[in-house]
């Protein structure tokens, strides 16, 4: 990883980061719980599943790395990738494993977030790792480096988002902060 591409990555999880706690950071549990449909993901539901993909990333990369690797062939570019990444009209789906199920109660999962997206961080700005050698398998992407693999996380993080913003958007979100 390059110098540019090492601030590349640091900046765009910060930035991720950011919009994601500027748009729900202030919601009351209720609006956090409030589903639009039975099957679509409260807020809440958006965040626990950005944690838990990017505990999962994380941990994958610092496994990948540890081996000996080789840059991937025919890789996808990375300002391509971070594109396909948030672009929200085509529905993918990710394994069971990382899928919402209340693991944090809502005053716990902030914390959980900011405690995850730190580790991701402090990686991205201290790793000596050859992360543009070392690669694994996307199931829609195909192969990815470990760099591409940290885009991704931040990527991610923007695509649920905007789904949490499109639930903040619907008719029936409850409106004013409550206590509940």
């Amino acid at each position: 990883m390059t110098p540019g591409e090492r601030e590349r990555a640091i900046n765009e999880l910060h930035e991720s980061r950011e919009r994601l706690l500027a748009a729900v950071r202030r919601l009351s549990p209720s609006q956090l719980a409030y589903k639009p449909a039975a099957d679509r993901w409260s807020v809440a539901e958006c965040i626990e599943h950005i944690i838990l993909v990017e505990t999962s990333i994380l941990r994958a990369i610092e496994k990948t790395v540890q081996q000996p690797g080789d840059a991937p062939q025919g890789a996808i570019e990375d300002g391509a990738l971070l594109a396909k990444v948030v672009d929200r009209s085509a529905p993918m789906k990710g394994p069971e494993r990382l899928m919402p199920t209340g693991r944090w109660a809502h005053d716990q999962l902030f914390g959980e977030f900011e405690s995850t997206r730190k580790r991701t961080s402090e990686f991205a700005s201290t790793t000596d790792a050859k992360l543009r050698e070392s690669a694994f398998p996307h199931p829609a992407f195909g192969p990815l480096d470990c760099y591409q693999w940290l885009l991704l996380i931040a990527a991610h993080g923007e695509r649920h988002r905007a789904q949490a913003e499109e639930v903040m958007a619907s008719p029936g979100f409850p409106r004013a902060a409550s206590a509940s």
